[in-house]
């Protein structure tokens, strides 16, 4: 990416944007962090809610193991420092839908330190976005605010649910990075079952971290590591799609430009994007870790790990997206595009796996990320939910390969396979759609065009492109079933060219 494309000119000149992200990942358990109550989207207001997490009194925290494992899995998945050592702190802090009145976070001993992603860019190129820490912490109920005009309403349900806060480093530079970084981020945590990643639910969400600086000042920021070259950041809550990310900082590095361009300065806070406006809009100003007044958890004791149990987490670990990606490459030939393409979903890559066995790889891969998956994506449907199983992907590239049909005959086998007409050899033989191969009938039909049609014969020999024409009204001849390779093979022998 040009250093160009990352800045924004101003009415005084180019601004830079600097971008860090706190991802917040729900676990993927059965139950909470710090109690046995049930998790999941879909039970009625307050019908998972144990003592613990309505906050009654003498009601004490018992640390879930499963999350305990589940944020290990992830720290080792980005290849990230795990903390044999780490404790639970309160976070002092009003919400209004966490009973406590404190959040059990970690803040200076986090279970996960220092670690890396490696993120791609549209045009294949890579970029690093180092992890500074991840850490558990419990979530939040939720505020009703549209059940009664006159009262706010609880739902805990959620309140108490683990979760990963998996903090990055100010390492992205534009509003596409950051939402290529958080995608990234959601196939590792897929992959590795840490994470449903359905953002829809808001199961990962993002808060935002924006500032911007003067061309120069972000260079003196990676020398020195002193954030005193950066400007001064906003932090925008809980965006939880793509878009939204990138709606949200393009609006909000405009708004601090426009400030710091009329002599104003940045206040530190917190804002919120409307996504139905499209802006940013100040929620609170942004507290220090010192306004929490962060102590250890005195119900707690601090974790520690067994070395060998993290062995034993690490033996478990799935193959990853890079990984995955680069045996794709060796493995089935296929550009870092299409490996790319595959493994940007995990039941995609099983998907084409599963489709491409002793088939043509490049082909298979070519019918899985574009006609399958343009039909999907019009229909709304998951791929694992397709009508085309991978079998039925195989037996269609099988035909192609083995020249019963041509591509283009093999569109329309596709469409009647969508449409439950059955598998590709069955409608291909119910519908003739046979390639014609057979050398005699196809040389009596060259045959008859060049002596009906000798001036367009003659001309082959001077512009051998005019071949295209007699290609064309053999196709025309035999219902467009006629091979392709076989009437170029017999024209160029007939006409000389």
């Amino acid at each position: 990416m040009s250093e160009k494309s990352k800045t924004i000119e101003g009415r005084t000149g180019p601004w830079e944007i600097v971008l860090g992200l706190e991802v917040h990942a729900q676990v993927a358990s059965n139950a909470k962090l710090f109690s046995g109550a049930a998790v999941g989207f879909g039970a009625g207001p307050n019908e998972q809610v144990s003592l613990v997490d309505a906050a009654m009194p003498g009601m004490l925290p018992v640390i879930n193991r499963h999350c305990v494992e589940q944020a290990v899995k992830t720290g080792l998945g980005l290849k990230a420092q795990i903390n044999h050592w780490s404790r639970f702190d309160r976070k002092n802090y009003f919400f209004p839908d966490l009973p406590q009145g404190y959040q059990i976070s970690q803040y200076k001993d986090p279970i996960v330190g220092e670690g890396e992603v490696i993120v791609e860019h549209d045009d294949g190129s890579t970029f690093t976005v180092r992890i500074e820490r991840l850490h558990l912490e419990q979530d939040a109920g939720k505020s009703l605010h549209d059940q009664d005009p006159n009262a706010t309403y609880i739902d805990l349900n959620r309140a108490g649910t683990a979760l990963m806060e998996i903090v990055s480093m100010p390492d992205m530079r534009t509003s596409e990075e950051a939402a290529a970084y958080v995608k990234k981020l959601r196939t590792i945590l897929v992959y590795l079952g840490t994470c449903d990643g359905d953002m829809e639910k808001g199961n990962l969400r993002a808060d935002v971290n924006v500032s911007v600086c003067r061309p120069g000042d972000y260079e003196k920021f990676r020398e020195t590591g002193s954030f005193k070259h950066l400007g001064t950041r906003c932090e925008i809550k809980n965006v939880n799609s793509y878009r939204y990310i990138q709606q949200a900082i393009e609006y909000e590095a405009r708004r601090q430009i426009e400030i710091l361009e009329d002599g104003g300065k940045i206040d530190q806070e917190t804002r919120l994007f409307d996504p139905n406006k499209g802006e940013t809009r100040s929620m609170r100003s942004k507290e220090d870790a010192h306004d929490y007044r962060y102590f250890p958890d005195p119900d707690l004791l601090p974790l520690v790990l067994d070395p060998d149990w993290v062995k034993k987490i690490e033996a478990t670990l799935p193959e990853l997206p890079d990984a995955k990606k680069a045996r794709f490459q060796s493995q089935y030939g296929l550009s870092a595009y299409d490996a790319q393409v595959l493994i940007s979903e995990q039941a995609r890559a099983d998907f084409y796996e599963a489709a491409a066995k002793g088939r043509d790889a490049k082909l298979t891969a070519n019918w899985v990320t574009n006609d399958l998956a343009a039909r999907l994506t019009a229909g709304g449907i998951e791929i694992e939910a397709s009508p085309i199983a991978p079998a039925a992907i195989a037996e269609l590239v099988r035909l192609i390969e083995e020249n019963v049909i041509s591509s283009k005959i093999a569109k329309d086998v596709f469409e009647r396979m969508w449409n439950g007409e059955g598998d590709a050899s069955q409608i291909v033989e119910k519908q003739g759609l046979k390639q014609v191969s057979d050398t005699g009938a196809l040389e009596a039909i060259i045959d008859q065009l060049i002596a009906d049609n000798p001036g367009q014969a003659a001309q082959v020999a001077e512009k051998p492109q005019a071949i295209g024409w007699f290609v064309g009204q053999v196709m025309k001849a035999t219902g467009g079933k006629a091979n392709p390779g076989v009437i170029n093979q017999l024209l160029r022998a007939k006409l000389g060219a």
